[in-house]
């Protein structure tokens, strides 16, 4: 009972990336001022979502990137399928430095790695707001990256409705939910770790992958 499932990601026909979701105003403020910070324009609204190609989906443990400006964000993602709704989780990696420029090709410049096993949502919806997420970066030593719980991010049905004007996304639809604060500064790594853990029925799903940073030649 309660056990994960895999995913199969060749069901997956549309990607959403849902951006600036957090559930409280300072939240969303503060993660709009870090990425100010490194040169990225404040939203002209919140959430905002960014549709991507579905094909940058990957369970695999290693990812190329061009050049060392790019980081991972660990989020919660649903997957909607004609059997249900599934949670999974997933690192919305990202070039920041084409972020400065266009948010949305920053978003399509990079893979998506997610867990490879999922959990069905009405298993975790009575204690949604208890799930945590956390991420280490490794440049060096391994360092806690991001930690928070789901209570910080809106509510899967209020993304949905405001997405897709409807209570749920369609088939074959998969949602990044949105992340949660980073502890210091944005800084890309060579290998990236997530989980995300349900602490009321004891079980976690982890993923980690490699980062190969290829040569920018401008």
């Amino acid at each position: 009972m309660h056990s994960p499932e895999k995913l199969d990601l060749g069901r997956v026909r549309h990607l959403v990336i849902a951006g600036w979701t957090g559930r409280h105003l300072a939240t969303v403020e503060a993660h709009i001022r870090e990425l100010e910070a490194i040169g990225v324009k404040r939203p002209a609204t919140t959430p905002v979502f960014y549709r991507v190609a579905a094909s940058l989906l990957t369970t695999d443990e290693r990812i190329e990137v061009v050049g060392n400006r790019s980081s991972g964000e660990v989020e919660c993602v649903a997957f909607s399928f004609e059997d249900g709704i599934f949670i999974g989780l997933g690192s919305d990696h990202t070039d920041r430095a084409a972020e400065s420029v266009n948010v949305s090709l920053s978003k399509q410049a990079c893979a998506k790695p997610v867990s490879s096993e999922v959990w069905r949502l009405e298993d975790v919806a009575p204690h949604w707001d208890a799930l945590l997420l956390r991420s280490y970066s490794y440049n060096g030593p391994r360092r806690l990256y991001q930690e928070g719980s789901l209570a910080t991010i809106r509510p899967l049905h209020e993304l949905f409705r405001l997405y897709a004007q409807q209570p749920s996304l369609l088939p074959g639809t998969a949602m990044f939910c949105g992340t949660v604060p980073v502890r210091g500064n944005f800084g890309s790594s060579v290998a990236f770790e997530m989980e995300m853990h349900d602490p009321v029925l004891n079980r976690t799903l982890r993923h980690s992958y490699q980062v190969e940073m290829l040569p920018d030649r401008g």
